[in-house]
């Protein structure tokens, strides 16, 4: 066996792909059927119990809905849980999976680049189609529960100048695990990102240790993760339940078009990306959507890119011929501060 050959098979040993086989088994049990089925199963069992038809008393209806919902808050939990440490373990394996910090920088400054212009775009496409569609004004606001915004968000201002360098001082986490405790993922982020460096920085035995436990560390949570999976029809069916018992089918119809906003936006991104990749990279829509379909199933499944990134790396390196050492930095690196469906979406969110 050459060198190559045995840095290869090192290589797969120690990356996601291993994983990828069972979340592919969820791909073939049809997981996204079963959630759609969970969801149209959730709205129909919320409209006979909430206001809509009014079968049971709102106090026994509320009952209801609470255990309803206890699935989809455990798989939620569950979620949240080993977000932290998946994210962490996969953005320092992923800066890590190349030896050469020049060929590290190169691909690290394309990478940031083309997230910032993406999620920019991304943005920008959810703001102006809310604006264009205003989906809010087919929403009856005494119909739905309001919540108060916190004093802090109201009365907030942009920062002056003299007071940047202070707020981007704050982005360097001066206690990373205050930070873990608190979610705050863009401190996790950069906190990763320079342990990631070091550790390329370092002699490869001595950072051998530390990427095992990191290894180990993202067998776990995409363990978490499978176990998750198994809840995911009953919890969009429990919540979808709890939701229209709650605020009625009548409601729940009027955020369809805040919906609908959402997925217009999603389709047109997608456009965008097709674009790119039959410019960039020479392959057609159909050939691309082909590929990458067991993924995108699987994160509509699951909502979740942290979780599918073992799936992900797998189709971008035997589908769609990205070599291991782009798709073990880019994918874990873009699938935690390159959500360009979320940035649409949070646009969307924001105007309506």
């Amino acid at each position: 066996m050459t060198d190559r050959a045995k840095r290869g098979a090192s290589y797969r040993r120690r990356s996601l792909l291993p994983l990828a086989g069972p979340l592919q088994q969820l791909v073939r049990g049809r997981l996204w059927a079963q959630v759609l089925a969970g969801m149209v199963l959730g709205i129909a069992t919320g409209t006979v119990l909430g206001p809509t038809v009014g079968l049971v008393e709102p106090a026994t209806a509320a009952a209801i809905g609470a255990w309803l919902g206890f699935p989809g808050q455990l798989f939620l939990a569950l979620v949240q849980m080993i977000v932290v440490p998946l994210v962490f373990a996969s953005i320092v394996r992923g800066l890590c999976s190349s030896d050469d910090l020049d060929q590290l920088r190169r691909m690290g400054l394309r990478a940031v680049g083309y997230f910032v212009v993406t999620t920019a775009v991304a943005v920008t496409l959810g703001i102006w189609l809310a604006l264009l569609i205003q989906p809010g004004s087919f929403i009856d606001v005494a119909n739905v529960p309001q919540a108060t915004a916190p004093a802090a968000a109201v009365n907030a201002t942009a920062p002056s100048l003299n007071a940047l360098p202070k707020h981007f001082l704050t982005l360097l986490p001066s206690n990373p695990l205050s930070s873990m405790v608190e979610s705050n993922m863009l401190q996790i982020v950069i906190f990763a990102s320079i342990v990631g460096v070091a550790l390329v920085m370092m002699p490869r035995d001595k950072a051998r240790p530390m990427l095992d436990l990191l290894a180990t560390l993202q067998e776990v949570c995409m363990t978490v993760v499978r176990w998750a999976m198994w809840l995911a029809p009953y919890a969009v069916f429990g919540l979808m339940a709890r939701l229209t018992s709650e605020i009625g089918l009548q409601a729940l119809l009027g955020m369809a078009v805040y919906v609908g906003t959402v997925l217009l936006g999603l389709v047109l991104l997608l456009a965008l990306f097709l674009a790119i990749a039959g410019f960039g990279g020479g392959m057609g829509p159909v050939r691309f959507l082909k590929a990458a379909r067991d993924v995108m199933l699987l994160a509509f499944s699951t909502s979740s890119s942290a979780a599918v990134m073992p799936l992900s790396l797998k189709t971008a390196e035997e589908k769609l011929g990205v070599r291991p050492a782009v798709s073990q930095f880019v994918i874990p690196l873009g699938a935690t501060i390159n959500m360009n469906g979320t940035a649409l979406y949070q646009g969307v969110a924001a105007i309506f």
